[in-house]
């Protein structure tokens, strides 16, 4: 007999036994006499939702947050996990079918993780972590926990599916017994050996850190993409796992930082989504025909060296270098589309964030990216805004400007807007039958304005095809024909355009500097700024070996720091203010010390002189005093003009008139070891707060919104 006929017969038996019985009479019961009532002490369990999730082949399961799990319950009490209802979770990265009790990914490639309605948990052997019951036992499992409460009968045991006996003592103690061997050839039941486990009723008895669940708002969107090899952090995580804990901290941040503008309800959040382009790299065949090749000794070694360090040769390869960028932007233009798609209200902006190589990726993508000239900063007609139903008029104006009106007919013909024309080339013009005068001066204006946007070199740029400019010295400026791939890339690829105009580019411990000045480059222009893209920022830890600096290249006649990345806390880390502290202060004591030598010295050494010289002698000897006192208070003072020198330099356009450089402050313990910590400055950015907050105010800047607090050093 089931479980659930016995609890019907006994209730059933309970209602008659009632109602055959004359009411009580008032007296004095005594203490056992409470307990008929304890029918009205049973409440249903309130379920959670939780799902399977394996990690490194270690299984465990984590609980939705209240929000999602909140939602499921909401469909599965309507009936509706009957049909194949969809139902998004975690931000809407994640689906939950809940027929099949499946938990899918939107956005990357994941094992498929299995869903459950959890009501009752055991604890584990391995982390003492507690495990959730199958639905159907846990069914079980309730309605025996029903019958013993309303009949105030304890001591139940119950076999579960895997011939595991749990016996139910009491509301707070119930016991899973794990048979210490399997059941004979000749059928013996389990006993009540082995470790006894401790049973729980409720997600609320296992203490599980449920969060509540993401703002449904979503404000921006940001897209990042990882550097060499798989995975991204010393613990050999992958980008989904790295991206997850950057938007965690994120979440942290804007409660912290930004919490009236979401109490306001101005803010929800920001989206981050990873963009995986390493496994479409090595899902090539390259790996075979590097297998073939590579020695067997250090199989290991010489393993990591292939997955991971060959990715930098893999980027400067002809071949890869066009599958590298041509899987970064579709990979990013999809991710866009898809997200648009379950988004439709979505109104924000988007931006593009790189760690180390993939910072580099970006940055090359960026500055092939094509812009329409009055789009263009630079350019003279860059204040005019032409609608597309303008298009005409504006071609008429430029050929006007070219003194070509007479052909403003035939472009008007073909329907020529200005965005149509810079997409002409000879042969379009040909035959659209302009002679051969204006064709030049149409393509000339074409290949300026071109020129204008794509090229930042302003300095010595090598070229196959102009060999001289090795001799014309650092104020020469050689450019490729238009249309053609700019000569500062070492190899030839074929950039493809994003969907979108990225509002703000973070690169985090990044190498494009290195790479830039590798492949010639010695100056960028001031008055560069990236076709599309308008915010530049290169965070870098200071002891990240891979990391190196931007601004040096826009104002290389001046040296300065980079700006100090404040602590999310508001100051600078104890650690440092000591170090200045003692700095200034040894400072101090030595200037001090000298000053008093130098004088005593000259006390010493001076010839007698006369009484009457007395008086001069003293007025000589404070003038000099004071005169070597003065370089003594030079020190204290400099740092403070310095800082505010640094905080208005001018860098150029390339983060429209902002600092570009950031560096994180080292936390104490790294501050003992430089080279200790060297690996771990590369990959602190996933998990580090000061980066993720200036992240999120450039961001939200951008809209108009700041911190509750301003922190030092914001523009």
């Amino acid at each position: 007999v089931s479980p659930s006929r016995v609890c019907r017969s006994i209730m059933s038996a309970q209602e008659q036994q009632q109602a055959q019985q004359p009411p009580p009479t008032p007296t004095a019961a005594p203490p056992e006499a409470a307990e008929p009532d304890a029918a009205n002490r049973y409440e249903a369990v309130v379920p959670h939702w939780f799902y399977r999730k394996v990690t490194d082949c270690r299984e465990r399961w984590v609980p939705f947050s209240t929000q999602d799990s909140e939602r499921l319950e909401e469909a599965h009490g309507a009936g509706r996990d009957k049909e194949d209802l969809v139902v998004p979770t975690s931000g809407g990265r994640y689906d939950v079918h809940l027929k099949k009790r499946q938990r899918v990914a939107v956005y990357w490639e994941e094992e498929v993780s299995e869903v459950r309605r959890c009501t009752w948990f055991y604890k584990g052997d391995k982390d003492n972590k507690y495990i959730p019951y199958s639905e159907t036992f846990s069914e079980e499992l309730e309605e025996a926990y029903m019958i013993a409460v309303t009949l105030d009968e304890w001591k139940k045991k119950l076999e579960s599916p895997s011939r595991e006996i749990i016996i139910l003592h009491n509301p707070k103690l119930m016991v899973h017994y794990h048979p210490v061997a399997t059941s004979d050839d000749w059928g013996s039941t389990p006993t009540e050996q082995g470790r006894p486990r401790t049973v729980k009723r409720g997600v609320e008895n296992i203490a599980a850190e449920i969060p509540n669940g993401e703002p449904l708002q979503i404000d921006h969107l940001v897209f990042v993409v990882h550097g060499i090899g798989p995975a991204c952090d010393i613990r050999f995580r992958s980008i989904v796992q790295c991206v997850n804990d950057f938007r965690n901290v994120s979440l942290s941040m804007l409660q912290a930082h930004f919490k009236k503008a979401q109490e306001q309800q101005q803010i929800g959040r920001v989206e981050f989504l990873p963009v995986n382009w390493h496994s479409s790299l090595h899902s090539t065949g390259v790996d075979v025909d590097l297998e073939r090749i590579t020695l067997p000794s250090i199989n290991r070694l010489r393993h990591f060296i292939n997955d991971t360090i060959l990715d930098v040769f893999f980027y400067n390869s002809s071949t890869y270098c066009q599958t590298i960028v041509d899987t970064v932007a579709s990979e990013m233009n999809r991710l866009y589309q898809l997200f648009l798609q379950r988004n439709p209200l979505f109104k924000g902006g988007v931006s593009i964030a790189g760690h180390s190589l993939g910072s580099l990726i970006l940055f090359d993508l960026l500055t092939n990216q094509k812009a329409a000239p009055e789009e263009d900063e630079h350019s003279k007609e860059g204040s005019r805004t032409t609608s597309s139903t303008g298009g005409i008029e504006e071609v008429k104006e430029i050929l006007k400007k070219l003194e070509l009106s007479e052909y403003c007919d035939v472009f008007e013909k073909e329907k020529m807007d200005g965005q149509a024309l810079f997409l002409c080339t000879e042969k379009n013009l040909k035959e659209m039958g302009i002679p051969l005068g204006p064709r030049m001066k149409i393509l000339h204006y074409i290949s300026s304005k071109m020129q204008t946007q794509v090229c930042l070199l302003h300095g010595l740029c090598l070229s196959r095809s102009h060999p001289t400019a090795l001799r014309q010295g650092p104020a020469s400026t050689t450019y490729d024909q238009p249309g053609t791939r700019a000569s500062l890339y070492p190899v030839s690829a074929n950039y493809p355009q994003l969907n979108y105009k990225p509002t703000i580019f973070f690169a985090f411990g990044s190498p494009i500097g290195m790479f830039l000045t590798v492949r010639g480059v010695k100056r960028i222009n001031p008055n560069y700024s990236l076709p599309t893209c308008k915010g530049f920022f290169n965070i870098f830890h200071p002891f990240d070996p891979v990391a190196y600096r931007i601004e040096p290249m826009i104002v290389p006649d001046l040296e300065f720091e980079p700006m100090l990345l404040p602590h999310h806390k508001g100051r600078k880390r104890m650690h440092l203010e000591l170090k200045e502290g003692l700095t200034r202060m040894s400072v101090d004591l030595k200037n001090n010390l000298l000053g008093s030598l130098r004088v005593a010295w000259q006390s010493f050494t001076r010839a007698p002189l006369p009484a009457v010289e007395a008086a001069s002698t003293d007025t000589e000897t404070a003038a000099e005093v004071g005169t070597e006192k003065q370089p003594d208070t030079k020190p204290d003072e400099a740092p403070a003009a310095a800082k505010e020198e640094a905080s208005l330099i001018n860098v150029g356009r390339l983060n429209g008139g902002n600092r570009i450089d950031y560096v994180l402050q080292e936390k104490p313990i790294e501050s003992f070891n430089e080279y200790l910590f060297a690996l771990q400055g590369h990959l602190c950015y996933w998990e580090s707060e000061d980066t993720v907050l200036l992240v999120l105010k450039e961001i939200y800047q951008t809209q108009g919104i700041t911190p509750d607090q301003p922190l030092p050093g914001s523009h």
